[in-house]
C-alpha cells in the first residue's frame, strides 16, 4: 500500500460534496486548524483535526510536513486552449491601434492565424510544446483541466490536436478533460459558407472524434460573425447524439441568444458570458447550467466583466477558469484569474475558492474523486505558502504554490 501523511497543516480550507455550489452554498466552505490528511493508494481515507487522526496514520507513510501552511485541495481548469501552434505577439500593435478581436479575425488574424500554424506542426511538436505549459500549470497548484481543440478546422488536425490532449493526458500527472470545438471559427476554405462547413463537421469530422473516443464534451463558439444560435445548435445536437456533452461558447461579445441555446440544449456549461443579459442568465438557471468565466480574457483584451453578482443571485453555479489560449488570453495563471475573481467580479474569498475546486470539477465531470478534500477523493492537494486562502487573493502575481500532491504523490518542482 502506498501511504502519505501530511501534517502540521496550519489551515485546511475546502468545499465539500460531490456537486455544484450555487447562491449562497457557493460562499460555504470548510475550514480545519491544525489538520492532517492521510492518503493511502492515492486516496483520502481521514481529513480532518491532527489530534484526531487515526492511530497508526504515521506508520509506514512518506510524510510530508506542511510546517503550518495553509492547504486546500487541487485546483482545476475548466477552460483552456492549451495545444496550438505558434503565437500571436504580432497582434498587439494591432491591439493598441484600436483593433477588436473580431476585426483581427476579418483581417485574417487571431484564430485563422493560430490554424495556419497549427496545421504545420507536428503531432510530437504540439505535444512537446503542450507539456511544457501542462508541468507550469502544475507548478501553479493546478492538479486538473479542461482541454479544447479548435485550431485545426478540418478533420485532420481537429483530430491531431485531440490525440494530443489524449497523451498529455496518459504521460503527466494532470487529470483531463477533453472537448471538441471545431466549431470555434469559420476556416478559409469555407469563407462566408459557414453553413457548409456545419455541414462538414457534422457529416466528416464529429463522427470520426466520436469513433476515436478522442473527447467527452462538444463546444461551439456562438458569437456575432462566428457560428449563429441555429448553427450552434446543429453542433451541438449533432455531437449530444453521438454521446459528447454540450458546452457552449456564449454572448461573450454580444448576446445573441447563446446562453438561452445553453440552456435549452442541457449544456454542462456556457463560458465566458461577459454580455450575458437577464434573459440569458434566467435561461442559464432554469437549465441547471454552470457558468465557467474568465476574467482574464476581459484583463487582457480590457473589455467589462461578466455580471457575476447577479449570476450568484439567480443561483447560477460560477466557475473560474484561465481561457489560455494564445490570442484573447496567453497566461495560463490561474490564480491571477482568482485575485480578479476577488477584485473584479467582487466574489468573496470562500466563493472564489469553490469557483476554482468543486464548480470547476462539475463542469469537467469530474466531481465523484476531485475538488474537495474528503474520505474517498483522489489524494490531490496543495500545500501554498500562505497562512490563509485570502493571502493568495491578496497577493498577486506571485506564485504561493509551495508542494503539489497529487494522488497522494508529492511531485517535484
Amino acid at each position: 500500500m502506498n501511504k502519505t501523511f501530511v501534517k502540521n497543516i496550519g489551515l485546511l480550507c475546502t468545499p465539500t460534496g460531490s456537486r455544484v455550489h450555487a447562491g449562497a452554498e457557493q460562499g460555504q466552505i470548510t475550514k480545519i486548524e491544525n489538520a492532517c490528511a492521510l492518503i493511502e493508494d492515492g486516496k483520502i481515507t481521514y481529513c480532518g483535526p491532527q489530534a484526531e487522526a487515526p492511530a497508526g496514520a504515521e506508520q509506514g507513510a512518506q510524510i510530508v510536513d506542511a510546517q503550518g501552511r495553509l492547504v486546500t485541495p487541487g485546483l482545476i481548469d475548466a477552460h483552456t486552449h492549451l495545444v496550438f501552434g505558434g503565437w500571436r505577439q504580432h497582434e498587439i500593435p494591432l491591439k493598441l491601434a484600436g483593433a477588436g478581436y473580431l476585426d483581427i479575425l476579418r483581417m485574417g488574424g487571431g484564430i485563422l492565424s493560430t490554424v495556419k500554424h497549427t496545421r504545420e506542426e507536428t503531432e510530437d511538436q504540439l505535444y512537446a510544446k503542450s507539456l511544457g505549459f501542462v508541468h507550469e500549470m502544475l507548478a501553479m497548484g493546478v492538479t486538473a483541466c479542461e482541454m479544447k481543440s479548435g485550431y485545426g478546422l478540418n478533420t485532420e488536425t481537429e483530430l491531431k490536436q485531440l490525440r494530443v490532449i489524449r497523451r498529455l493526458a496518459e504521460s503527466s500527472p494532470m487529470d483531463v478533460a477533453s472537448t471538441f470545438l471545431g466549431a470555434h471559427a469559420v476556416p478559409e476554405e469555407y469563407k462566408d459558407d459557414a453553413d457548409g462547413y456545419v455541414d462538414q463537421m457534422i457529416r466528416e469530422t464529429l463522427p470520426a472524434v466520436a469513433e476515436q473516443k478522442l473527447a467527452q464534451y462538444c463546444d461551439v463558439f456562438c458569437e456575432t460573425g462566428v457560428f449563429d444560435v441555429e448553427q450552434s445548435r446543429r453542433v451541438l445536437e449533432a455531437g449530444k447524439a453521438l454521446g459528447l456533452k454540450p458546452r457552449i461558447h456564449a454572448d461573450e461579445i454580444d448576446a445573441i441568444g447563446g446562453a438561452q441555446l445553453a440552456g435549452q440544449v442541457g449544456a454542462v456549461s456556457a463560458e465566458h458570458l461577459i454580455a450575458a443579459d437577464e434573459d440569458g442568465m434566467a435561461a442559464l438557471a432554469k437549465g441547471g447550467v454552470i457558468a465557467d468565466l474568465l476574467p482574464a480574457t476581459s484583463f487582457y483584451l480590457d473589455k467589462t466583466f461578466a455580471p457575476v453578482r447577479r449570476m450568484v443571485e439567480l443561483g447560477i453555479p460560477v466557475v473560474i477558469a484561465s481561457d489560455f489560449n494564445p490570442g484573447s488570453c496567453p497566461s495560463l495563471n490561474l490564480p491571477f484569474a482568482m485575485n480578479l475573481g476577488l477584485l473584479r467580479y467582487k466574489l468573496t474569498p470562500e466563493e472564489v475558492l469553490t469557483a476554482v475546486t468543486i464548480n470547476a470539477a462539475c463542469s469537467i465531470g469530474m466531481e465523484d474523486r476531485l475538488g474537495s478534500l474528503e474520505t474517498g477523493k483522489q489524494g490531490d492537494l496543495v500545500i501554498w505558502d500562505a497562512p490563509d486562502w485570502e493571502m493568495l487573493l491578496y497577493r498577486f502575481g506571485s506564485n504561493l504554490c509551495h508542494t503539489v500532491i497529487k494522488a497522494g504523490q508529492p511531485l517535484a518542482r
